[in-house]
């Protein structure tokens, strides 16, 4: 007499079971196991997607690099000038700060609230473009070298902000 035969897993047939899907009853290993609030379910009855907020289109994309490109041009200039007739060191930062915040909520808005890493990128780049801006249009400051670093600063303030809204 043999012995009984051994149930094995449909997608993994070197793992030994007797689980089985609570839905189609295919026979899953605790790999291919996902515990649902009805039971334990094999991904394909699972249905795991993304969630809704981090689902994005390509048209999504289109419109959030849109929105960050107009936010960008329009503060830059903002930023430039501000910067040149108020040339106080620190204000920089702020003005940073706020402008990452800003080119990150526009670009939220345009996406109705969608995250993702990719807007993120977007976001980021939308504050760097900004610098590029601000830098081509008005210039540095001539021989203070601190405004290097208190630039880079912000630039970096402005990225973690616009970046942190959007993630």
């Amino acid at each position: 007499m043999s012995g009984p035969a051994s149930l094995r897993c449909a997608t993994h047939p070197e793992v030994e079971t007797n689980l089985r899907c609570g839905k189609c009853g295919k026979l899953i290993c605790p790999r291919c196991l996902v515990q649902t609030p009805v039971g334990s379910r094999c991904r394909n009855c699972a249905k795991l997607y993304n969630l809704p907020t981090y689902r994005v289109s390509t048209a999504y994309y289109l419109r959030a690099a849109g929105a960050a490109l107009v936010m960008a041009v329009a503060l830059g200039l903002a930023w430039g000038f501000v910067t040149r007739f108020l040339p106080f060191i620190y204000l920089n930062l702020l003005i940073a700060a706020g402008i990452g915040f800003a080119i990150g909520e526009v670009t939220g808005l345009a996406v109705n609230r969608k995250r993702g890493a990719w807007l993120a990128v977007i976001g980021g780049l939308g504050v760097a473009i900004c610098y590029a801006v601000n830098i081509s249009t008005f210039g540095s400051i001539p021989g203070i070298d601190i405004w290097l670093v208190i630039d880079i600063a912000g630039l970096a303030i402005g990225i973690y902000t616009a970046v942190s809204r959007l993630r």
